[in-house]
């Protein structure tokens, strides 16, 4: 199995679904809508060139600077008999969290996706529990998110560019280490 075996599978299906390809670090990443993520996913658990039987993990990145793309769905699937792994990336804005749920397709997706609705609040459209496993029911934040300040301001070895971040509270790193040494 090759990464042409798969794209070919997919174009031959589903023309034109695929909106990038890359392949970081070896390991081959396909940009998909929202829309078209189920169908998808069926397909390559259950067509016989593909046969993506395991779904290894599902989680989230936000990305605060990126607008209709600030949260990022990352879907990993695994081809047992190839040791084929395939990585499916679903971009979604703050203004509709929806990602189709794939507790249908894997049971595995189900406390997955939880988490990922725990940390990130992306909502599983179709799922049969979704609320929180692993926070608290009465937290009023997603704590993965990057909407807050690193803790503690005036460390002087964190620098919230390195996190993802653009500098909340105006303070830079150079200025992060001139508030330590003023501050003992």
């Amino acid at each position: 199995m090759d990464k042409d075996l798969i794209i070919n599978a997919i174009n031959n299906e589903f023309p034109e679904i695929i909106k990038d390809v890359s392949e970081p670090f070896g390991l081959l990443t396909l940009e998909i809508s929202a829309h078209d993520l189920k169908g998808l996913v069926l397909f390559l658990k259950e067509n016989d060139q593909t046969n993506f039987v395991f779904l290894t993990d599902i989680t989230a990145v936000h990305y605060p600077n990126k607008a209709e793309r600030e949260f990022a769905v990352v879907y990993h699937l695994h081809n047992w008999e190839a040791n084929f792994r395939l990585r499916l990336k679903v971009f979604v804005g703050r203004e509709n969290l929806d990602v189709p749920s794939l507790n249908d397709i894997y049971s595995a997706a189900n406390w997955m996706e939880r988490e990922t609705f725990d940390f990130f609040g992306i909502q599983f459209t179709g799922h049969p529990n979704l609320k929180r496993i692993l926070n608290m029911e009465d937290l009023n934040y997603f704590p993965m998110r990057k909407e807050y300040p690193m803790e503690d301001g005036t460390r002087t070895d964190k620098d919230d560019r390195f996190f993802g971040r653009d500098g909340h509270e105006g303070v830079t790193f150079d200025n992060k280490k001139a508030l330590a040494k003023n501050n003992g």
